[in-house]
């Protein structure tokens, strides 16, 4: 551990960050059908997302099941778009708070005061930031390599209160699956299931399908 002051946690990090998979700039959008299955109840409809990012759901009455299999579009996509490091992070430095098996612990100052992050093996595997008063914090367990670059395929998300440091909402735990679609190296997530303990601290399960995807022209 000689080495700790050797570590630029800042090129680790944009590294890291430049390995992460996204969209090609000239991305139309997509469409298909959608099943939101929980409880053993299934919702079938179509949606398509257009390049402007806003989810349309059709055939679903339910409105906050189409708000929730909207937000599941949007989440995704917004995390394809490619924005260049420089944009982003100029304003932050990367400091080192620990170096272990788990990867590479560091905290930001800057813009992005107290927001942290943890790299192993040039990916992003810990993330923790501030996000619209909440803080988010989220562990990823496994990540798909695309050849094109990595997505989080197996991970967990929490919310923290930014006040007490504690936890403001349940634990969510996610799988992704994601298909490659026309060959073209669009990689489109194709299920999700979110699995939560519920109020009675049962383990509740939500699957969203994603099924039938053409790319929008």
């Amino acid at each position: 551990m000689d080495n700790l002051k050797e570590i630029n946690c800042k090129e680790i990090f944009r590294k890291a960050y430049e390995r992460r998979y996204t969209w090609r700039n000239d991305f139309k959008g997509y469409q298909g059908k959608c099943i939101f299955l929980r409880n053993n109840i299934i919702h079938k409809g179509s949606f398509a997302l257009g390049k402007d990012f806003k989810p349309n759901i059709q055939k679903i009455e339910d409105e906050n099941i189409v708000k929730s299999i909207a937000s599941q579009l949007f989440e995704v996509c917004i995390h394809r778009v490619k924005r260049e490091f420089e944009s982003v992070h100029s304003e932050n430095n990367f400091n080192l708070l620990k170096n272990s098996e788990s990867g590479i612990l560091m905290n930001v100052s800057g813009k992005n005061q107290g927001d942290k992050y943890r790299v192993k093996n040039d990916c992003i595997n810990m993330v923790y930031r501030t996000i619209h008063g909440s803080i988010i914090e989220i562990f990823v367990e496994e990540f798909l390599d695309t050849g094109k670059g990595f997505l989080s395929k197996k991970y967990s998300s929490q919310q923290i209160d930014p006040n007490t440091l504690k936890a403001k909402s349940q634990k969510l735990e996610y799988e992704d699956e994601f298909v490659n679609i026309d060959k073209k190296d669009y990689w489109i997530l194709s299920s999700r299931t979110i699995k939560y303990l519920n109020q009675n601290k049962e383990e509740e399960t939500q699957k969203f399908v994603f099924d039938d995807i053409r790319l929008l022209n």
